[in-house]
């Protein structure tokens, strides 16, 4: 992991050969701290610092000064640490879109977990499956008052119906979604 540099102009100083293992390995502690002060996470801490230890043996300027090499490998550890934020930002404002989508749901103050999203879509597959499996007006009914919220006058008036008589179709429709949805849970348990 040694990288030597061309040789220097009489006017210029000589670049340092570096090796660059030890050089980390030396350092490594400091930017630890560094890192750790700024990211909390023992995950994150991870890594940013093989983002570091790439960053500084890809480097293309040349170090001049070995007293320097600590420093600047703190200036790209804290770049590392603005990267990485930047980076999860980016992530949770992706996730909060797909939950506030309706493709998860996330607890207050909790972060979405990916099993709950998994079940979550699961169960909405089953809820459509066991819908196509029902009348067209059982759908018609469910779809109106639950995903379109509409009252009971409102879906009586569009039926051409008394409202005593919405409540009884709307009470079968669930108890027959329900029945459905029992015997498809009764078949993907264990048996």
């Amino acid at each position: 992991m040694t990288e030597t540099k061309p040789s220097p102009t009489p006017d210029a100083p000589a670049d340092i050969p570096v090796d660059w293992g030890a050089t980390l390995a030396e350092h490594d502690r400091r930017l630890r701290i560094a890192v750790s002060s700024r990211l909390g996470e023992r995950q994150a801490v991870e890594e940013v610092m093989q983002e570091v230890a790439l960053a500084a043996v890809a480097q293309h300027a040349p170090l001049t000064e070995s007293s320097k090499v600590g420093a600047w490998l703190r200036q790209i550890a804290i770049r590392q640490c603005l990267l990485y934020r930047r980076r999860r930002g980016r992530q949770f404002k992706l996730l909060d879109r797909f939950v506030r989508r309706g493709g998860g749901s996330a607890e207050e103050g909790a972060s979405p977990d990916p099993l709950h999203w998994l079940i979550d879509i699961e169960r909405d597959q089953n809820v459509r499956d066991a819908l196509a499996s029902l009348p067209s007006r059982d759908v018609e009914i469910l779809l109106l008052k639950y995903t379109e919220d509409w009252s009971y006058r409102q879906l009586a008036e569009h039926l051409g119906i008394a409202e005593s008589a919405l409540e009884t179709r709307l009470h079968r429709a669930r108890r027959r979604l329900r029945e459905l949805l029992a015997r498809r849970d009764g078949k993907e348990g264990p048996g």
